[in-house]
């Protein structure tokens, strides 16, 4: 079978046609059901309380069509000229720098006011808005935007429950944001607040630790003292005991003595020399006696001074021991510091993990951030590229505005001259029209007095019948 090149292609650009047709009859479709009466389209734009006319929309006014397209852009997307103005203002510094003032601050505005406009209209459904719709307007492009735009509009008052509902949900989420953001800063303060006390306890905690090992080892040597001291104050009572006994066994022996030599005395008196031999016997028993007295008598002062002393010791031993009870509710009072500092340790671990946690989530955002940056550097690079290709296109549509306008001049003057014209020949029609009607006046005239004649004729001819 052979294949005929020709016809392919022939096929091939019949079902392209019929394709484009297909969708330039559903554009159109669409545009008759969305499209609007001029007189709705007027009035809609009257009641929102913009002065607009029958005339203003079949003969638009470009400042007037970018008022309303204004207009509907801050009623909808709350977006001016002037609102875009900063923007506009810092890119054509960063672009431009110092020759910023190349394009003017009017146009540079009205270029971003046309950026945020088309995306508003993109959301409408008009997809082919151009720049020169707010420069040049014509009345179907235009009538056929402004009924997009007032459908776009019925269809938002319509939705308005679901719009308020997403709306409120959006700012409570703006609401919860910041209220992070402010129990971030909170947290962030309060962490670094306890991270001051932190190292505040540490240092107590440490002079602390190091006043509980002085007091630990002078408990250690006062106890060591204390048990030296009862080991001595044992055997002070021992020896007490023991030398109380003995004094109590001699004044016991004295007593008999002196019994004795009451007894003896009788028998003594009898004979001088057995007197004198008991005498003498009697003396040295006497020294000795006043020896061992005097001897106890010191032992018993010794006694009494180590007594003194052991009240003195067991008041020190006392007192040691108020210093020991002391030194122990320091010491219950430190291990419940220590548990304290424990706990709050641990307070402070889980605000660090909070604190990580946190940090994690800023290195994030800082990553977003980042990836934010470079595409605003893409968009600016290509806003700058999309600026320089409009400047090409300004420059190209200036010279065009420039034809255009000589086009216009010319064709005023043309029509000027086809206006005198035009007068002329009504003039003449006028002076034709007004000879015409006085010839006619003066026909009706005659054919008045010829109609009289006529009747005076028949009247007379009838009366001389």
């Amino acid at each position: 079978m052979d294949f005929n090149a020709r016809m392919s292609h022939q096929f091939r650009s019949q079902a392209n046609g019929n394709n484009g047709g297909r969708g330039k009859q559903q554009q159109n479709d669409a545009d008759a059901f969305m499209r609007l009466p001029d007189r709705e389209i007027v009035g809609c734009i009257s009641d929102i309380g913009v002065p607009f006319a029958l005339e203003d929309l079949q003969k638009p006014n470009p400042q007037q069509i970018q008022k309303v397209f204004e207009w509907f852009a801050e009623l909808l997307m709350n977006a001016t000229r002037e609102t875009v103005e900063p923007a506009m203002r810092a890119a054509a510094e960063d672009i431009c720098g110092e020759y910023i003032e190349v394009v003017p601050a009017d146009t540079r505005n009205l270029m971003g006011f046309y950026v945020s406009l088309r995306r508003l209209l993109v959301e409408c459904g008009v997809t082919d808005f151009t720049y020169s719709d707010l420069l040049k307007p014509t009345h179907e492009r235009l009538a056929r935007t402004f009924s997009y735009i007032i459908n776009f509009v019925r269809f938002r008052e319509s939705q308005t429950a679901t719009i308020d509902e997403y709306f409120n949900k959006a700012e409570s989420t703006k609401a919860r944001i910041e209220t992070l953001y402010l129990e971030n800063q909170d947290m962030e303060a309060r962490l670094d607040e306890m991270k001051r006390k932190r190292k505040g306890m540490e240092a107590l905690a440490k002079e602390k630790t190091e006043r509980n090992e002085q007091l630990k080892a002078r408990l250690l040597e006062l106890k060591r003292g204390q048990e030296h001291i009862s080991e001595r104050s044992e055997r002070a009572k021992n020896e007490k005991g023991r030398l109380t006994s003995q004094l109590e066994e001699k004044t016991e022996k004295c007593l008999s003595l002196r019994q004795e030599c009451e007894k003896l005395r009788p028998y003594v008196l009898q004979s001088p020399a057995a007197l004198q031999s008991n005498l003498t016997e009697l003396s040295e028993n006497l020294a000795k006696d006043r020896s061992r007295i005097d001897v106890l008598e010191k032992r018993t002062r010794a006694l009494q001074t180590s007594t003194d002393t052991f009240g003195i010791v067991f008041n020190d031993v006392n007192s040691c021991t108020k210093v020991l009870e002391e030194v122990s509710n320091e010491l219950q009072k430190e291990d419940e510091e220590n548990l304290k500092a424990t706990k709050r340790r641990d307070a402070l671990a889980e605000r660090g993990n909070n604190v990580r946690e946190v940090e994690r989530h800023e290195a994030m955002l800082q990553r977003q951030l980042k990836r934010w940056l470079e595409r605003t550097d893409a968009v600016r690079n290509s806003s700058k590229e999309k600026t320089d290709a409009a400047k090409t296109k300004m420059e190209e549509l200036r010279g065009v505005h420039r034809r255009l306008t000589e086009e216009r001049a010319e064709k005023g003057r043309e029509m000027e001259r086809r206006r005198v014209r035009i007068e002329q020949t009504e003039k003449k029609m006028a002076d034709l029209k007004e000879n015409i009607e006085v010839e006619i006046h003066a026909a009706h005239d005659e054919y008045l007095k010829m109609d009289s004649h006529i009747k005076l004729y028949i009247t007379e001819m009838e009366q001389s019948m």
